[in-house]
């Protein structure tokens, strides 16, 4: 088995038949496995696509522990040499996972890719390729609406959105990673519940030597916020995540770092509250 696809539905049961559509469309004649894990969906019609989907192995959680604890349970039943994370608001848009997977056999330290992504508008979606978050970088991505275009910003705007490019952080709704070194590095770290996953092991692949790559002649259409409800449990989540992020890594080896960052994400968090009232 070369590729095992990793898809976590929750709720978006529309979605993920779109997706699962996509996968089927564009990797026929692949040797690959689709397997898709379920959240604890407070709505059951997601089993609706069991007999849609014959070929796609469903496992059924019975509480929701996080995108990172799911995503870790289903690689574990995985086969493929490669595990692809996939996100069930996704669409696969071309014939090119083979010329991915060929791409990835040629790099010795392979550690991630991420593909272009786009919205249903056909906007670029800046998080397909970034930097590991820093002092300079969150305070460009937190507080101002400036894009640089000919430096290392936090979205990499030095790189076309077209171009094939090593970069730090690709995102998490797309990412390609061999399953050996999934499990050598330790996968998901499980401390987030949502959101900053990524990152984290973008950076931690990083940190052992591997390199991760943007590969823009791909595209991939994400419905960008439609299965994500913008509340204040969300907002914790998303900036709580950052947290996490800056207390693993900065707090002990970075302290300036760390206090500036924490007190710059205390206060958009709070910025983004009143936003909500």
């Amino acid at each position: 088995m070369k590729l095992s696809i990793i898809i976590v539905n929750y709720n978006v049961t529309g979605l993920l038949r779109n997706c699962l559509q996509s996968i089927r469309k564009y990797t026929e004649g692949e040797n690959y496995e689709v397997i898709v894990i379920d959240n604890a969906s407070t709505d059951a019609s997601w089993s609706d696509l069991i007999p849609e989907f014959p070929a796609v192995h469903f496992i059924s959680s019975a509480h929701n522990e996080g995108f990172a604890v799911a995503n870790n349970k289903a690689i574990k039943t995985a086969s493929g040499d490669y595990v692809l994370l996939l996100n069930p608001d996704t669409e696969l848009e071309g014939f090119y996972m083979k010329e991915l997977l060929e791409f990835a056999d040629s790099k010795p330290d392979f550690g991630c890719l991420g593909v272009r992504m786009h919205d249903a508008e056909g906007n670029f979606l800046p998080e397909s390729k970034r930097s590991v978050p820093d002092m300079f970088n969150s305070f460009e991505k937190l507080f101002t609406n400036f894009k640089r275009s000919s430096s290392k910003s936090y979205y990499r705007s030095d790189i076309d959105e077209t171009e094939i490019a090593e970069v730090e952080v690709v995102t998490g709704a797309f990412l390609l990673i061999k399953r050996e070194v999934y499990g050598r590095i330790g996968g998901l770290d499980e401390t987030y519940f949502m959101y900053g996953e990524d990152i984290d092991l973008c950076y931690t692949l990083l940190k052992n030597g591997y390199k991760n790559y943007y590969y823009g002649k791909a595209s991939l259409l994400h419905h960008k916020g439609e299965s994500t409800v913008k509340d204040e449990v969300y907002l914790e989540r998303f900036y709580g995540a950052m947290q996490i992020f800056i207390d693993k890594y900065y707090k002990e080896s970075k302290p300036m770092q760390y206090s500036f960052l924490k007190a710059g994400l205390k206060l958009r968090h709070k910025i983004e509250k009143i936003k909500l009232k």
